[in-house]
C-alpha cells in the first residue's frame, strides 16, 4: 500500500487516518469510490471537459504535453496524476496550482466525514478530494491520469469525457490486470465510452485488435497510430500527420526518444477532441510552445547542482527516471546509448518495490552499464539490495550493494577516472527518484 506523509501535522492526521481505512483485501471495484462521490454530490459529473489517459508507461508524460499545450493556448486546467515525488499535493493541480495544504486538509477532511468509516481504498479517497477540488473551481479542461489498469481504476467513472488515450503499454501489476501483455490491454481498454474518440498508440497488431474488441463493445471510436494519425521524427523536428493536415513540431523539451511518441500521442489526443462538438480549439502554436514547455520531473532528468551531485567529480552527470518495468527499462537504455562504456562510464543505482521484475528491468542495460549498486527504498516494502546486486550480475552485469544513494555516490567517485567524468543514473522506483531530487535540494513542481 502506498504511503504519503506531510510536514503539516493537520494535514498528515488527516493522510493517516484515510491510511487506516484501507480494506484488508482489495477487490477491483468502483462500489466505494461511487458510494462515496454520491454522499459528496457527485463532483466527477460536474468537471469540465476531461482527458482521460491510460497507458503502463508514458501516460504522465503524455498528461504533461496536454497540460502544456492546452495551457499555451490560453486555457485553464485541472490535472489529477499519481504517484507524488516528494509531497502528496503534487497529485491534484488545480487550474493551474499545485493544491496548498490548507485546501487539501479541508477537502480532506470533508470527504473522510462523508464516508462515515466505510472501508475505502487510499487512492479512491484521494481520486474522490481531487474530483471535489476540480469540481468547485472553474476551468476549462481536466487532465485525469488512470493510476492502474483502466476498466476498474477509481478514476474510471466519467460517463463522457472529451476523449481517451493509451500510451505505451508492458507488462506490469500482473497480479491485478492479468498475466499478458492482451490481458493487460484489455484493461486499459477499459476506459473506452460510447461515443467518445480514443487515440492509441502503434502497438504489435494482436494488440491492437484486442483494444479495438473492447473499444467496439463499448462503441467509442477508435484513432489508431499509423491509421488515423502518426508522427516520426527527422530533420530535427517531430512531423506529425492526421486527416487535417502535416505540422512540423519542436521536438519535445523531455529527454529520451520514447517522448517523442508521447508527444505524439498528445497532439493527436488534441487534434482528435478539437473536432468534437464542444472540443477546445488549440492552436498550431500551442501545440509547438507546449512541447517545449511541458516538464515531468523524474522522467530521465539531469539533476541541477546541489549536495548530491556535489560528491561526484567535476564533469560528471547525474540523473534519475522512475521506470520500474522492462518496457521502461529499454527505453530509458536507449536514452543512454550516447553514453559509450569506452568514453563515458554508466553506473546505475538501483532500488526497486518487492512486486517489481527487478531481473527484467535490469536485462535492458546488459552490456551498456559499467556498474550496478542496489540500494533499498526506504520507507517502502523493497528488494533488499543483495538481491537487486544479484539479479543485475544475472544479467551480466558488475554489481554490489550500498547504504544508500549518497553512500553508492561517494563509491562511484572514488573509482573514478577524472578523464572520463562517470554519467549515474538513479532508477527502479519513483518513490526512489523522489527521495533523490528531496535531498539534492529540488522539487517536483
Amino acid at each position: 500500500m502506498e504511503r504519503a506523509k506531510s510536514a503539516n501535522p493537520v494535514l498528515d492526521a488527516l493522510l493517516q487516518a484515510a491510511f487506516a481505512l484501507h480494506p484488508t483485501e482489495i477487490d477491483l471495484s468502483l462500489e466505494r469510490l461511487l458510494r462515496l462521490l454520491g454522499r459528496l454530490g457527485n463532483p466527477h459529473l460536474k468537471l469540465p471537459p476531461v482527458f482521460h489517459v491510460a497507458g503502463t508507461n508514458g501516460k504522465g508524460s503524455t498528461c504533461a504535453y496536454l497540460r502544456a499545450c492546452l495551457e499555451a493556448s490560453g486555457a485553464r486546467v485541472h490535472v489529477y496524476t499519481s504517484p507524488h515525488l516528494i509531497r502528496f499535493n503534487e497529485r491534484i493541480r488545480v487550474a493551474g496550482s499545485i493544491i496548498d495544504d490548507e485546501a487539501l486538509a479541508a477537502l480532506l477532511g470533508e470527504a473522510l466525514g462523508r464516508n462515515a468509516g466505510q472501508p475505502i481504498t487510499f487512492f479512491e479517497l484521494t481520486t474522490a478530494v481531487a474530483f471535489l477540488a476540480f469540481a468547485r473551481t472553474p476551468a476549462d479542461a481536466a487532465i485525469i491520469e488512470v493510476g492502474m489498469g483502466g476498466r476498474m481504476d477509481a478514476t474510471n467513472v466519467f460517463e463522457a469525457p472529451l476523449v481517451t488515450g493509451i500510451a505505451q503499454l508492458g507488462l506490469d501489476h500482473q497480479a491485478w490486470l492479468g498475466p499478458t501483455i492482451l490481458d493487460i490491454a484489455r484493461e486499459k481498454a477499459g476506459i473506452a465510452k460510447r461515443g467518445v474518440p480514443m487515440v492509441i498508440s502503434r502497438y504489435p497488431k494482436a494488440v491492437t485488435a484486442r483494444i479495438a474488441e473492447v473499444a467496439g463493445v463499448a462503441g467509442a471510436p477508435l484513432q489508431i497510430r499509423g491509421q488515423d494519425w502518426d508522427a516520426a521524427t527527422y530533420e530535427g523536428a517531430l512531423h506529425y500527420r492526421d486527416p487535417d493536415g502535416h505540422l512540423a513540431l519542436p521536438l519535445p523539451r523531455l529527454a529520451g526518444g520514447h517522448q517523442a511518441d508521447n508527444a505524439a500521442l498528445a497532439i493527436a489526443m488534441l487534434r482528435t477532441q478539437a473536432r468534437r462538438p464542444g472540443g477546445l480549439a488549440i492552436p498550431d502554436g500551442a501545440l509547438r510552445a507546449g512541447l517545449g514547455w511541458a516538464e515531468w520531473p523524474a522522467r530521465l532528468q539531469k539533476l541541477d547542482a546541489g549536495p548530491l551531485t556535489a560528491l561526484l567529480p567535476p564533469g560528471s552527470e547525474l540523473w534519475i527516471d522512475g521506470g520500474h518495468n522492462p518496457a521502461a527499462a529499454r527505453a530509458i537504455a536507449d536514452a543512454f546509448r550516447t553514453a559509450a562504456l569506452g568514453e563515458r562510464p554508466l553506473h546505475l543505482i538501483v532500488g526497486m518495490l518487492a512486486a517489481k521484475d527487478a531481473g527484467g528491468f535490469l536485462k535492458a542495460f546488459a552490456g551498456r552499464a559499467t556498474s550496478v549498486l542496489g540500494v533499498e527504498v526506504d520507507g517502502h516494502d523493497s528488494h533488499p539490495p543483495e538481491a537487486v546486486a544479484a539479479a543485475a550480475r544475472d544479467a551480466g552485469l558488475p554489481a554490489q550493494t550500498s547504504a544508500g544513494v549518497g553512500e553508492a555516490l561517494t563509491v562511484i567517485a572514488r573509482a573514478a577516472d577524472r578523464a572520463k567524468p562517470p554519467v549515474v543514473l538513479v532508477t527502479g522506483s519513483l518513490h526512489l527518484a523522489g527521495a533523490v531530487l528531496a535531498a539534492n535540494g529540488q522539487s517536483a513542481g
